[in-house]
């Protein structure tokens, strides 16, 4: 029996707009719906082809989501479209040719990144069609992409945060030295999207956590920012690590860091800082890069003397560059601020678990962290 939509189609195909758009429509989400609206605004017939799991083979070596049956039954069940067709040819970026020639639409329409526009026009020629560009209006939703929606379905529901030893600020592309080295460590308690035990801007990595907890990789956002990659690498790695100085983030080696547990604490020093505002602030890197040396040999080691050794050399530089001093605590070995420092939380060694519980006894600002390393 011949549905009245179909019946429709019949009556009035010869007066009707034809619009005709085309993708893989791999997951469907809310930046499909607002294309697909838009276009139908341009015509009074929208038909949505989409490329079959044999076409998205043969071109990206890649299987659909979920299989064409049910692609095309959730595309035809949207208010907006008309007719849903799957396209099985094998010519790149015009595997809908055959039906777009035998359907004769009015219009083609394509967003303005379209990869294959010289072939498209052509097509469109042959049978008077209009090859028309939507414009990319803002997204109603966050994300607007496949992409990034299979990021954010990945993305995991905890992070840990960082604290760095050694080497800082040789991350940040400009300031990387070749052969020197960055010295960090992943710590617990975890954070998500809804629990957030720690202050906020504090110099723990926490705009890295939050990038991955999101579904985003960090590295470039924080670079772009003008600081280094050193919060979302090792956030993302996990462990205790060394990282080669560089422009982007390559991992030397890394441990679980067990030998550190029971013996780490940071202190909340009341205030935020800024990393970016003081990434341009005269330093020595050269003793940076001493103190980046030296904690690696500890790491090797696993020797927590050494590592305090490159950490104190570190905070020496910080203190040289006009951060105030943090306050002495009983049983610590070694002590310095936390990412870009002046502000945020002090990091802090112990030489034992006993000495660090006595100093949390005394200490109302200061909190235990652990190292953290995700096998």
């Amino acid at each position: 029996m011949t549905s009245p939509r179909s019946l429709t189609l019949t009556n009035s195909q010869r007066i009707l707009k034809k619009v005709f758009v085309s993708g893989c429509y791999d997951i469907l989400h809310a930046g499909h719906l607002q294309f697909f609206e838009e276009a139908r605004a341009l015509g009074d017939y929208l038909i949505v082809s989409f490329a079959s799991a044999d076409v998205l083979w043969h071109h990206k070596r890649r299987k659909p989501s979920i299989p064409d049956d049910h692609k095309r039954a959730l595309l035809q069940g949207l208010r907006m479209v008309d007719e849903v067709i799957v396209t099985h040819g094998h010519k790149e970026g015009l595997d809908f040719e055959d039906d777009f020639l035998r359907i004769k639409p009015n219009f083609l329409i394509v967003t303005e990144d379209d990869r294959y526009g010289d072939l498209k026009r052509e097509l469109c020629a042959r049978v008077g069609a209009n090859y028309t560009l939507l414009a990319k209006t803002p997204p109603r939703f966050e994300p607007v992409s496949t992409s990034s929606i299979v990021r954010w379905v990945q993305a995991p529901t905890e992070a840990p945060l960082r604290v760095d030893f050694a080497g800082g600020w040789l991350d940040v592309p400009r300031f990387s030295r070749a052969g020197e080295y960055v010295v960090n460590c992943a710590i617990s308690p975890l954070v998500s999207l809804r629990e957030w035990p720690y202050e906020k801007q504090a110099g723990l990595g926490g705009s890295g956590a939050w990038a991955l907890l999101n579904g985003r990789d960090g590295v470039d956002s924080e670079i772009d920012l003008g600081v280094g990659w050193q919060d979302p690498a090792v956030i993302r790695e996990t462990g205790l690590c060394v990282w080669r100085s560089g422009h982007r983030p390559v991992l030397d080696f890394k441990m679980n860091g067990d030998f550190l547990q029971g013996k780490m604490a940071i202190y909340w020093t009341g205030t935020s800082h800024d990393t970016p505002g003081v990434v341009g602030l005269p330093r020595d890197y050269d003793a940076i890069a001493l103190s980046g040396r030296i904690a690696r040999e500890g790491v090797l080691a696993a020797d927590l003397q050494k590592i305090s050794e490159g950490i104190s050399c570190y905070h020496q530089t910080q203190l040289d560059e006009g951060m105030q001093p943090l306050p002495e605590i009983e049983g610590a070995i070694a002590k310095k601020y936390s990412g870009g420092g002046y502000g945020g939380y002090g990091l802090y060694i112990f030489v034992s678990s006993a000495a660090r519980d006595a100093a949390l006894a005394v200490h109302p600002l200061l909190r235990p962290v652990e190292p953290f390393c995700r096998l």
